[in-house]
């Protein structure tokens, strides 16, 4: 694994698209109530089956992440969550890069390093998923 800083720039980089798609969503979670004025909104998947897809709750979680409501957030989808704040850090990353310069780091990983990021991945998405049903099924969280 290497940690490359480039030098000083304000082009933009994968960080600065993260940023600008991250202010956008959170902007949007935090002024417009997108479950109340979309008719069709929800999950048709638990509406059907009665068991939460993968994604249910990234809506709360914008909206509760928007709203500085961490534990809420947490309780709707806890790999939502995780997700959200990364987004908020790269608003954060981009608006120092593009403003004052500042060079962002780039992580570069070999072939194996690369697979155990998949496996990891993999393995949050099945344990956050795992842990989504539980907490719609048993806790009733909403």
């Amino acid at each position: 694994m290497q940690l490359v800083l480039p030098s000083r720039n304000r082009t933009l980089g994968t960080i600065d698209a993260l940023g600008i798609v991250g202010l956008v969503g959170l902007l949007v979670a935090r002024y417009v109530p997108v479950a109340r004025i979309i008719p069709f909104w929800g999950c048709t998947f638990r509406e059907t089956t009665g068991v939460p897809c993968p994604g249910c709750g990234l809506t709360r979680v914008a909206d509760r992440v928007a709203h500085f409501n961490l534990l809420g957030a947490l309780h709707a989808n806890p790999l939502g969550t995780f997700a959200a704040l990364v987004f908020a850090g790269a608003v954060v990353a981009s608006a120092v890069h593009l403003i004052f310069g500042v060079p962002l780091p780039e992580l570069r990983l070999d072939d194996k390093e690369w697979k155990r990021a998949r496996y990891a991945a993999i393995g949050l998405f099945v344990a956050n998923y795992a842990f989504v049903i539980f907490a719609y099924r048993v806790l009733h969280w909403r």
